[in-house]
């Protein structure tokens, strides 16, 4: 089913408009929300979860109008948001059936079947009798996916969920939510570049509010084909190219100089050389292209 926002806005008592007219079309699959801290991305989630009220718009989730019957979309809604807590000293399995009860699953028996379930599909069976508050972070991220399977959902919402994960127990997470969204709407918001690029399909870039740009990971790269350079620079030239190129990102190499990642139509200056263009150009650029000048 596909997820329509529309004109979705909303301003804190504070000032801050987390949400400006927000426009977006999410179809079945991994669509990854990628954006720096602070872009409205955790609001975006918290009210697609119905978690909180918009000041103005739309939300709809096939023939659900979302803000409309709250309760219809929880039905079929799974959200992980970006930490969660757990009660000390209670297993996954008593945890994972006291969720289960929660969602309505009133018998027993079917239960102990979904749970059995979500605890194999999250790699957790081992550990069901252990307390979840002794989990290390990736398992507890693991934990936090097996809830929201246990109602079936058809929409599945996780909010920065490799955010402080080692590389192991970070593929572990994306191998197990990249089986989860093979048939769900399952929107992936982070400010990890490489979380998109490896897992999603489709995926817009959103900064302060507002949605920069909607496309596929491939379309990003595509459009810079030809338009990022290199250059090898000392530490001490960097301000002075920043200041007369549009230098996207910088990194150290083993000698102790930089290596910058320009953008230009046309090789911008001595000692660029044409690269390949990634995701993480296409990144940098859409947020630097929508700075103030």
């Amino acid at each position: 089913m596909k997820l329509t926002i529309q004109q979705l806005s909303k301003t804190y008592s504070n000032g801050v408009h987390a949400l400006d007219h927000l426009n977006l079309e999410i179809s079945t699959g991994m669509f990854g929300l990628l954006g720096p801290n602070g872009a409205g991305k955790s609001t975006l989630m918290r009210t697609i979860a119905t978690l909180q009220q918009p000041d103005s718009g739309r939300i709809a989730f096939g023939d659900i109008s979302v803000l409309d019957k709250p309760m219809e979309l929880r039905k079929v809604l799974g959200y992980l948001p970006q930490s969660f807590g757990v009660y000390p000293k209670v297993s996954a399995e008593k945890l994972l059936d006291y969720f289960a009860i929660l969602k309505g699953i009133d018998s027993k028996k079917d239960r102990t079947t979904i749970i059995g379930e979500v605890l194999e599909l999250t790699n957790l069976y081992e550990v069901r009798r252990k307390s979840v508050s002794g989990y290390s972070g990736g398992m507890k991220q693991r934990f936090g996916i097996a809830q929201l399977l246990l109602n079936n959902p058809k929409l599945i919402i996780v909010d920065e969920p490799t955010a402080g994960l080692d590389p192991a127990e970070r593929n572990r997470f994306l191998n197990m939510i990249r089986e989860v969204g093979a048939t769900n709407t399952v929107i992936f918001s982070t400010h990890i570049v490489d979380d998109v690029k490896e897992l999603c399909t489709d995926m817009a870039i959103m900064n302060g509010g507002r949605i920069l740009q909607q496309l596929t990971p491939a379309e990003a790269t595509l459009r810079l084909e030809n338009k990022i350079w290199i250059k090898t620079i000392s530490r001490t030239e960097l301000s002075l190219h920043e200041k007369q190129y549009t230098v996207l990102s910088s990194g150290f190499n083993t000698d102790n100089s930089l290596e910058i990642r320009a953008y230009a139509g046309h090789q911008p200056g001595e000692g660029f050389k044409v690269a390949t263009p990634n995701l993480e150009d296409a990144y940098f650029m859409a947020l630097k292209s929508d700075s103030p000048s």
